[in-house]
């Protein structure tokens, strides 16, 4: 069977960030995600022994490992060059160059929603970690930009009868679990959050999208130039439907963090179906309801399908 294409340009999304960087990146989204992520790995009491940063776009995420004392020695694997101290090498996060069970913690902010291949991504990151490894990192998930794509949306078929591909589709956070199960990793962690950003009208969005080396890098995206119609009246459509009342207007993006461990004996398992040593309804103080027949109901005068 042939392997699907790829969703993404690879190449092309590394040259925008490329271009971001050396034009000045917009680092406050990653800066936030920085923070969040020294506070989730607070909580875990461990100093790490080798740690990776997986193509962050900026090396905030490896400066922090670094100066926060949390692990002995941090590599990073950077998406496109970049000068600087510590170890480091430009790589791609879907032909990871580590060897198998040689780091005792990764993490990625930002960087695994543009890979052509996420089940195959975290099979990788999976196999490198050592026992009792952990992974933790987050991406940008489906809710990200939902005014812009609704906006540009409605635009596009009022202009000119049909939408084009504009916004990356980002995954969900149901999907996300499984993926990390797939992958091998064992205690899996979702969750999500939304960040929402004001901005005094939609084209500052978009400056400080191309800051950030996230404009369009589909390879379905389309390859004529936008009208100029199209992008006023998308403008239009944004400030009469998402302003705040000062007149902002809100951009949201959904982050999706994941965090999974190498298996190891030590870690918690769940019990054995059936070995429970004391009754459920005990412990909420309430009388227990004996299950069903096949097909009945627990009210006669319930109605509701069967």
């Amino acid at each position: 069977m042939d392997s699907p294409l790829p969703l993404f340009d690879t190449a092309l999304a590394r040259r925008r960030l490329a271009r971001a960087r050396a034009a000045g990146y917009a680092d406050f989204l990653v800066r936030r995600l920085v923070e969040d992520l020294d506070d989730r790995l607070g909580a875990v009491l461990r100093r790490f022994a080798r740690a990776l940063d997986l193509a962050t776009p900026i090396p905030a995420a490896a400066e922090r490992l670094r100066a926060g004392g949390r692990a002995d020695l941090v590599l990073r694997l950077a998406p496109v060059p970049e000068a600087g101290g510590g170890l480091r090498a430009v790589g791609d996060p879907e032909a990871l160059p580590i060897a198998p069970g040689s780091l005792d913690l990764a993490v990625s902010l930002l960087a695994l929603q543009h890979v052509n291949d996420l089940p195959g991504a975290l099979v990788q990151l999976r196999r490198a970690l050592r026992p009792d490894g952990l992974f933790l990192g987050c991406l940008l998930g489906g809710r990200t930009l939902t005014e812009l794509r609704q906006s540009f949306g409605a635009a596009e078929s009022e202009v000119e009868g049909g939408v084009s591909p504009r916004v990356a589709p980002f995954a969900e956070v149901r999907e996300i679990g499984g993926l990390l199960q797939r992958a091998g990793f064992a205690l899996p962690v979702t969750d999500t959050d939304i960040v929402t950003v004001r901005y005094p009208d939609p084209f500052a969005l978009m400056r400080d999208l191309r800051a950030m080396g996230l404009t369009n890098a589909l390879r379905e995206r389309r390859r004529t130039p936008l009208r100029r119609a199209t992008l006023l009246r998308a403008a239009e459509i944004y400030a009469e439907r998402f302003a705040d009342p000062d007149g902002r207007l809100r951009a949201s993006f959904e982050i999706l963090w994941l965090s999974g461990w190498a298996p190891h004996e030590s870690q918690q398992k769940p019990l054995r179906p059936g070995s429970a040593q004391a009754r459920l309804a005990d412990a909420l103080n309430t009388q227990e309801i004996s299950p069903l027949p096949p097909g009945g109901r627990a009210d006669p005068t319930d109605r509701s399908p069967r």
